[in-house]
């Protein structure tokens, strides 16, 4: 483990939000680190560096994309890893923030011996599934967007204890994979990404992928978690060496690798399917790869006991971490007792999700402006503000600086000047102004809700698709500014109203333009410093 004196990157704070603590994991898409969320109090989650920098601008917006379509899997299934939240850092690094998760990739879990037959089932129904809401697809920028994994292997698989399924499995890097693999293609050296044992012949060769590549990952991957060994053997560890073995050597039996695996026909049959050397050969899609591990484990009923190693497997803190393993609380509570509010990640969850699965208000026009207006979330209301862009205006801005202040005056009319900035270099700003009567029990509410809950997402929408939002961002509210909220609603309740809301706001429009060149200078500041960290 590195420490502060070792590892410059220590004790940074990315994007005003995330402090790095330690480094708990380095593998060949890049370093994984554990950090503290400081906008929920110190909540953990991991922070994964790609071992590439963003070499051009066009580079830097395929990240943001493929890190934006892996935040929204995520969020459909309970099976892949969630995407917080990404960014770029210094020498034009790229990260993409995840949850948190205490337990084992699948690769250290068969390191001491293969996964019994039950308890493979078990976890490749959950892989499946995972997939299977990827290669689904989702709506991005207008259209639906199918991902194909393109680096399906054990490593890239965590199993955790879940206190309903007994353990959980699910997959990491969706999207992510894709645009690394993707970046290096298009670089004059066309150097191969990916990991070559678990790569289908196609993928090796540089042709374009559908679902059948991830279903050939998959084949090694199942045989490898039954059996301890791969299904091929190359000459020598290169590209070419590989390609060979997986273009025309046949799996080695089964009953050869593993003379006491007692393994049903049916799935050594589909693990052999998976591994046709051509894709037309193989499962069509992760449906006829669930009906058959769903057959199988129905016909294992009556349900067979959780197996005696999973417990100590999944308890027992992994050999990078320090941090003991969270247990359930095993208090039993009455029918009538009253729900609380989730804990602070998964309250944020909760707004996130809420924001991605929401559409325009009928309400409201199709056109450039900016409105607040609360979020209903499954737990509460939060506070949010709703955008409307050009879908290449969004695009262009997935990876901006992100700002946001407050000005209030108490009279004539007690109002509220809310004002969220994002800003490149490359754009300029984009100014968000709205305006908050607190005088009126709507902007009351707004912040209200603004002081309570310390953050809001910021849903844009496309003009030209306003289904759902094209992208959410999450903005931060300073400790001091939350109070001042509160001190301004008391203040709005004592005073008396000697003019009408337009008055304030002219007052407080020609503020914010005097404040405009400050604000820039702040932006501007932080884009130089960037810069100076380059050189």
């Amino acid at each position: 483990m590195l420490d502060a004196h070792t590892d410059p990157y220590i004790g940074n704070l990315l994007i005003n939000r995330y402090r790095l603590i330690e480094q708990i994991g380095q593998g060949s898409m890049g370093r994984v680190y554990r950090a503290e969320d400081e906008l929920l109090g110190g909540v953990t989650v991991a922070v994964k560096f790609l071992a590439q920098a963003l070499l051009n601008e066009q580079m830097k917006q395929r990240f943001a994309h493929e890190a934006r379509t892996g935040a929204q899997l995520g969020q459909r299934s309970l099976h892949i890893v969630r995407v917080l939240d990404y960014g770029v850092h210094r020498n034009e690094v790229p990260f993409y923030v995840m949850e948190y998760m205490q337990g084992h990739n699948l690769s250290d879990l068969i390191a001491p011996k293969p996964l019994t037959v039950p308890r493979f089932l078990r976890l490749a129904r959950h892989i499946c599934l995972g997939m299977q809401c990827a290669h689904q697809g989702i709506k991005v920028d207008g259209q639906i967007t199918r991902i194909v994994h393109r680096d399906i292997k054990p490593s890239n698989v965590f199993v955790i204890s879940d206190p309903g399924l007994g353990e959980l499995a699910k997959v990491l890097d969706f999207g992510i994979a894709k645009f690394f693999t993707d970046s290096a293609e298009s670089s004059q050296t066309k150097s191969f990404m990916g990991t070559l044992a678990y790569c289908s012949p196609e993928q090796i060769e540089g042709k374009d992928l559908d679902v059948q590549a991830d279903i050939y990952s998959l084949g090694i991957t199942m045989y490898e978690l039954l059996t301890g060994v791969m299904p091929i053997t190359p000459e020598a560890h290169s590209i070419g060496s590989w390609y060979k073995a997986h273009r025309s050597q046949t799996p080695r039996p089964f009953e050869e690798v593993a003379p006491g695996l007692a393994l049903p026909k049916d799935l050594a049959t589909l693990i052999l399917r998976c591994l046709a050397k051509s894709p037309s050969n193989r499962p069509q899609d992760m449906a006829e790869v669930l009906a058959v591990v769903d057959d199988l484990l129905v016909a294992q009923q009556p349900p067979t006991p959780i197996d005696e190693d999973v417990t100590d497997d999944l308890n027992s803190s992994p050999p990078d971490l320090d941090q003991p393993q969270e247990r359930v609380s095993q208090t039993t509570y009455k029918a009538t007792q009253v729900p609380s509010l989730p804990n602070p990640q998964e309250r944020f969850w909760s707004v996130e999700q809420a924001g991605w699965t929401v559409s325009w208000p009928e309400d409201k026009p199709t056109a450039e402006i900016v409105f607040p207006q609360p979020l209903r979330t499954q737990h509460e209301e939060a506070p949010a503000l709703w955008v409307m862009l050009s879908r290449s205006e969004i695009q262009s801005r997935l990876l901006n600086t992100r700002y946001n202040q407050f000005l209030f005056l108490p009279s004539p009319h007690p109002m509220v000047l809310w004002i969220t900035t994002i800003y490149d270099a490359i754009h300029g700003p984009r100014w968000m102004p709205c305006y908050l009567d607190l005088k009126d029990p709507r902007g009351q509410q707004v912040v209200n809700l603004l002081s309570e809950m310390g953050y809001y997402p910021l849903l844009f929408f496309a003009l030209e698709d306003s289904e759902q939002p094209a992208n959410v961002m999450t903005l931060p509210i300073a400790a001091y500014q939350r109070q001042m909220f509160q001190d301004w609603l008391k203040m709005a309740r004592q005073s008396l109203v000697v003019a009408p809301a337009t008055t304030s706001k002219r007052v407080l429009k020609a503020e914010f333009e005097k404040l405009k060149p400050k604000i820039m200078q702040k932006l501007e500041a932080a884009q130089a410093r960037n810069v100076a960290r380059l050189n």
